[in-house]
């Protein structure tokens, strides 16, 4: 059966939910080295964060793009990551959830946070028919992320390239088998009863 349209997929645990972002190594590397984010990560500026490990591999490209060489898995808390959710509006107008386009123009302005949904990837990193969470943060939510709901930061370049590696040769069975173990988080009807656009 297929997984639903848009649904929150991601490694998680009772307490933390894993998401990706990727950096230049001047800012990844420090990072992963000292498990939080650098006084020069800029806390003043929206920053995505993607909880599912082949989209961000379509966005950085397995950790090749310039600028984004150093991909970090980035252990939050589920309440900061509720939070973020409780507090988003969606990136674009849906008539479905917003009573008028100026009502989700005032929304979006106000809340720290913004849900986008965008194909999930395969191996090959073709979009596949359904959706995958991008939460994109700001200001309160920025900080938050940075400086409280972070438990750890994690280095994982290497496996994004061992995981490229295999799919290039054709190994797409071992490829799989190194993927992080993503599963529809907990208790998301509630959260994303806004959000699905």
């Amino acid at each position: 059966m297929a997984p639903p349209q848009r649904e929150v997929r991601a490694a998680h645990t009772d307490a933390t939910v894993t998401v990706y972002q990727a950096y230049a190594p001047e800012i990844g590397v420090p990072a992963a080295e000292a498990g939080r984010f650098p006084a020069a990560w800029k806390r003043d500026r929206m920053t995505w964060i993607k909880p599912s490990f082949l989209w961000m591999m379509y966005r950085c490209g397995w950790g090749t793009k310039q600028g984004q060489e150093t991909v970090l898995a980035v252990e939050i808390s589920r309440e900061g990551f509720e939070w973020a959710l409780r507090h988003a509006c969606l990136s674009s107008y849906a008539p479905g959830v917003h009573p008028d386009r100026t009502t989700w123009q005032r929304e979006l302005k106000r809340a720290p946070t913004r849900v986008q949904w965008d194909p999930e990837r395969d191996l090959y990193l073709r979009p596949l028919p359904y959706r995958s969470l991008q939460l994109g943060l700001a200001g309160e939510a920025a900080r938050r992320y940075a400086d409280e709901w972070t438990v750890s930061l994690t280095d994982v370049t290497s496996l994004a390239h061992e995981i490229h590696a295999l799919v290039r040769d054709g190994d797409t069975d071992s490829a799989a088998r190194l993927l992080p173990r993503e599963s529809p988080y907990p208790g998301q009807e509630e959260l994303l009863a806004r959000l699905r656009g």
